[in-house]
């Protein structure tokens, strides 16, 4: 693994794309739906804010807003009742035991959601989720998550309003600085192995922007020793860049620290290793999703999700990379991501 960060840059702002009809019935049919009272836009009508600073005095970008009080009841329990339909399937029995505990909307990056937290009130415990404008580029990523990965991911659409669920972790910027340092070389080595899954998911899935504040850092205790594992939180760059690297975390300078886990603590052959066994793991998950993945296939490569000169671009650079010739063909990001994902299967060799 190597990395070449100063070649990489995102030049201009990915645009929203529309939910349309064949991806809203595809929604419908995998129960990604719902109905709700309050959508994005009903919440950009707050009438204050605050900003919100760290512990340590920083802006987070993030402000807490107030709406009028007239409204606030209102907005309060469709969002309680978006959070039993995200958690509970839409069970009203704990609606009395849950309070809104504030709303936050943030300032920077593409979906500029709100965060939403709710509480209840009989034990204290709280749940974070988001609303967000709905962006079919971002729903084919969420898929792709749910199918492709060992991640599930939970959320819900209402015309043009996506909910989210919160994905917990410590955001992988907060982790390079504040935790990386003091792990032992046991546990470097374990982040140098899960950081080439992770770079070998998100090139295989066409998720770019992998920037340190784009995905978390999971520690999982086990036994004498914690396990480490690396999730994707931003869904926003699904197969929208034509620069190939833009796809491989490796290549972004926030990422600096990680790649030199890699090379310090891991081996080339070992990186190989690692990069087949997430490729095994990927194709047996197309098997056991192949109608659901199809589905969603189908309706991907119709869809113009970025510009022709995108698609283009990184067509070509895969021809040029894997000499596979079907890429010259694809006329859409669906059609790249069609393709790859069947070369994972063709290659696959399950153990007999």
């Amino acid at each position: 693994m190597n990395q070449n960060a100063k070649d990489v840059k995102i030049e201009f702002r990915k645009p929203i794309f529309p939910i349309k009809n064949d991806l809203a019935n595809y929604l419908e049919k995998y129960s990604r739906t719902t109905k709700s009272r309050v959508l994005y836009h009903d919440l950009m009508r707050f009438s204050g804010y605050i900003s919100i600073e760290n512990e340590k005095g920083e802006d987070t970008l993030w402000i807490r807003v107030y709406y009028p009080e007239f409204e606030r009841e209102e907005i309060d329990n469709s969002l309680k009742k978006i959070y039993t339909l995200l958690h509970s399937d839409g069970d009203e029995e704990t609606l009395p035991y849950l309070t809104v505990d504030s709303i936050d909307y943030c300032t920077f990056g593409n979906s500029k959601p709100f965060r939403v937290k709710v509480r209840n009130i009989l034990n204290d415990n709280f749940t974070n989720f988001y609303i967000k404008l709905a962006d079919a580029s971002r729903i084919y990523g969420l898929e792709l998550e749910d199918m492709l990965s060992q991640n599930r991911i939970n959320f819900l659409v209402y015309q043009d309003t996506l909910i989210e669920e919160h994905i917990i972790g410590i955001p992988g910027d907060v982790f390079i600085k504040d935790h990386l340092p003091n792990c032992s070389k046991r546990e470097k080595a374990q982040i140098a192995k899960e950081f080439v899954k992770f770079n070998e998911r998100c090139f295989l899935g066409l998720l770019g922007d992998m920037r340190s504040y784009n995905y978390v850092v999971i520690p999982i205790h086990d036994f004498d020793h914690v396990q480490y594992r690396i999730r994707a939180i931003d869904f926003d760059q699904q197969s929208y860049e034509g620069n190939l690297k833009i796809y491989f975390p490796q290549f972004f300078k926030e990422n600096y620290q990680m790649v030199k886990l890699v090379l310090d603590y891991l081996k080339p052959n070992s990186v190989e290793q690692y990069r087949k066994e997430v490729r095994s793991v990927i194709a047996k998950r197309i098997l056991t999703s192949e109608e659901r993945l199809r589905d969603l296939m189908r309706i991907m490569r119709t869809e113009q999700i970025a510009p022709q000169e995108h698609v283009d671009q990184l067509k070509t650079s895969l021809l040029k990379t894997t000499k596979e010739t079907r890429f010259k063909n694809c006329k859409t990001m669906g059609d790249v991501v069609y393709i790859g994902l069947n070369l994972i299967v063709q290659n696959y060799r399950p153990t007999e």
